[in-house]
């Protein structure tokens, strides 16, 4: 049975300090973006119509991540299916704005922010 000890002592041992930071550095960037990709989506849509290469591209300009065309085309589906957002096509290409309830939702998410930063401070406070 591993314990907790043993993982970082492991971790150390790979990894000098700088490049264990480095490293959990990555892998929370990466899972940050996975995990909000449809927060991410939503909120450049507010700015201007996207197609599913715009969102590789633009995450991985952003956040330096690299995503599959799958990972977006599922969370552009899904957003589609809940009524956030419409896809029409315009040369050869899927593009899509924001719908009116896509609309309310940003404006829900950008008036909680303070609200989500302090969670995710609490994260790190609470030790």
């Amino acid at each position: 049975m591993t314990t907790q000890k043993d993982i970082c002592s492991y971790l150390l041992e790979v990894y000098s300090v700088p490049d264990l930071e480095s490293e959990i550095l990555n892998q929370m960037n990466r899972r940050i973006v996975e995990n909000f990709l449809d927060l991410v989506i939503l909120m450049e849509l507010r700015k201007h119509p996207l197609s599913d290469y715009d969102v590789i591209s633009f995450v991985h300009n952003k956040f330096r991540v690299l995503l599959s065309s799958g990972t977006v085309y599922s969370h552009l589906y899904a957003l589609e299916g809940d009524g956030l957002i419409k896809g029409d096509w315009a040369q050869k290409k899927r593009v899509y704005t924001l719908t009116e309830r896509g609309k309310e939702t940003v404006m829900a998410f950008l008036n909680s922010k303070d609200k989500i930063l302090g969670l995710i401070l609490n994260l790190f406070v609470s030790a």
